[in-house]
């Protein structure tokens, strides 16, 4: 008889290699994106309230194996502050195009870019995903043969970790079935023989296949980072219009943030669509215009010095002049002369804003401003364009601000900003998509915004208001009317600059509108928002 002990011992040393692969394995995971929970409920809040990404996903998966989960990891790395990225060899083997697909993403120069956009941002996230889709398309269809080598390559693996259980479950029956000296039955030892031979060919084919899968996975990897660069590059751009857009339209971070997926969505489409669309880019040059011009202006100072002048200002005295109030003798002379206003001042010039009450832009919306100048720029757009701008200007002074929209007599309609409350997108995009068409009347604005003027002095004693008239026709107003108008200008204190926009000779010496305005110009180049930009430094 045999050696039992010592045949029993050749078995398991021979199967008891395998033995391992039947143990629990490690946890292989199929996101590529490490998420906390909080991030993760941030992915299914957005692809729940995304129809977008709900439909892209749909189309997806008709053809392609776990693109949800490469549409979750795109959008966790875009999210996330720090993104971090599992190891491949952490990740399922169906996953590892995925893998390749989000660390090409996000080691590429373009996504950095994008990720100043969208981190933190779902909402940004999120488009930045839709944004991928042309680029992710062809990426998937290329790699679909990578793919199916990655599931080839787990199913033999799968193969080789069941032959490694039917080893131990083999060896467990050879160790059942032998005697008290360790005989195992010569059934029992061939099954264990069988099972081993098996699970080494099974190891074998599994070995084979991941190197197959590893190849093709090489192979596609510049394919697939040049694919991730483009999609990345599409994505931030797109990231960077919609940002520009919004700051083109006053619209703030934290006021975007707190809007709802869906309003976002509305908003963000509105403004890419139609006459809205084609004044972004003006709109945003006057604001940045303005903003310049206002850093130039200083409040309350004096300006550049550039001499000695005669008055009574006693914040410009000169130090000889305030010599005089240390000698008691000479006290009577400086007295005299501050009531004649004979002290010697430093003299300077400089532009200061003088204006307290609102800021009222009266923009002229009939037929002809429909007509472009040049660069296509349409004169309703310059109009609104310098309106927002003033909106900004008026924000930034704490000044009421009024929109007045006029074309004929019996068309106008008024939007009023007060200066506390942030202006709201909603009515601000009022203001600007309204256009009333029609002829021009003068008096019906005008007395409009004397009616605020008015209004705001008997409430509240406010004084030197700033009234700004925009139109591109002439029309003519009553005596009696213009009559009423001078008296409430000198009562109320209030200037009027007027703006002819692709009419010189509206602006023309002995106009209608040369005797309403105090401050009068023609545009003629609409592409230029610096030929209104001293407006910026004295309202």
């Amino acid at each position: 008889m045999a050696n039992t002990p010592s045949k029993l011992n050749e078995l398991a040393s021979r199967a008891g290699k395998w033995l391992g692969l039947s143990a629990v394995a490690p946890e292989r995971h199929t996101a590529v994106v490490v998420a906390d929970r909080f991030e993760q409920i941030a992915w299914r809040d957005t692809y729940e309230q995304s129809a977008g990404l709900r439909e892209l996903a749909a189309e997806l998966n008709e053809r392609y194996d776990y693109t949800t989960d490469l549409l979750t990891d795109a959008f966790l790395a875009a999210y996330k502050v720090s993104p971090r990225l599992r190891e491949r060899a952490e990740m399922d083997p169906s996953r590892l195009v995925n893998h390749r697909v989000v660390t090409s993403l996000v080691e590429s120069v373009e996504f950095a870019e994008l990720h100043r956009e969208t981190a933190g941002d779902p909402y940004a996230a999120a488009m930045a995903v839709l944004a991928q889709a042309a680029a992710l398309r062809p990426m998937l269809e290329r790699s679909r043969g990578v793919r199916e080598q990655a599931e080839h390559a787990k199913k033999a693996r799968q193969d080789a970790e069941g032959a490694a259980h039917a080893v131990g479950a083999a060896l467990q029956q050879a160790a059942d079935e032998a005697d008290e000296y360790g005989t195992v039955p010569a059934p029992a030892a061939e099954a264990v023989q069988l099972a081993t031979e098996a699970v080494e060919a099974a190891e074998a084919a599994a070995r084979q296949a991941a190197r197959d899968a590893a190849q093709a996975l090489a192979a596609a990897a510049p394919g697939i980072r040049a694919a991730a660069r483009n999609a990345a590059a599409k994505a931030a751009e797109g990231a960077r219009k919609e940002a520009a857009l919004m700051r083109a339209w006053g619209v703030a971070p934290g006021e975007l943030e707190r809007k709802p997926f869906d309003q976002r969505a509305r908003l963000a489409e509105r403004l890419r669509t139609g006459r809205l669309a084609q004044w972004a880019e003006l709109i945003g040059r006057f604001r940045q215009m303005a903003s310049g011009e206002r850093a130039r202006k200083v409040e309350n100072a004096a300006g550049e010095l550039v001499g000695v002048t005669l008055g009574d200002d006693l914040t410009r005295v000169i130090p000889s002049e305030l010599a005089n109030l240390g000698l008691p003798e000479l006290r009577a002379v400086f007295a005299a002369r501050y009531a004649a206003g004979e002290l010697m001042l430093y003299d300077s010039q400089g532009e200061q804003t003088t204006g307290q009450g609102a800021i009222i832009a009266c923009v002229d919306t009939s037929h002809s401003m429909y007509e472009a100048g040049p660069g296509g720029v349409t004169r309703e757009a310059w109009a609104k364009a310098c309106a927002l701008a003033l909106l900004d200007q008026a924000r930034h002074a704490k000044r009421d601000f009024v929109g007045i929209l006029f074309s004929a007599a019996d068309k106008i309609q008024v939007f009023r900003f007060p200066a506390g409350p942030p202006a709201g997108i909603a009515q601000v995009l009022g203001f600007a998509e309204t256009f009333l068409g029609g002829g021009t009347s003068y008096q019906t604005p005008l007395t409009a915004a004397g009616d605020v003027l008015e209004e705001e002095f008997n409430d509240a004693a406010s004084t030197r208001g700033d009234i700004v008239m925009i139109t591109d026709d002439e029309c003519g107003v009553t005596e009696e009317w213009m009559r009423g108008w001078n008296d409430a200008k000198h009562r109320l204190g209030f200037r009027v600059f007027g703006v002819a926009v692709g009419t010189p000779r509206a602006a023309e010496a002995g106009s209608v509108l040369d005797a309403l305005c105090d401050n009068l110009r023609s545009i003629e180049d609409l592409t230029d928002v610096h030929a209104a930009a001293d407006l910026f430094r004295v309202i």
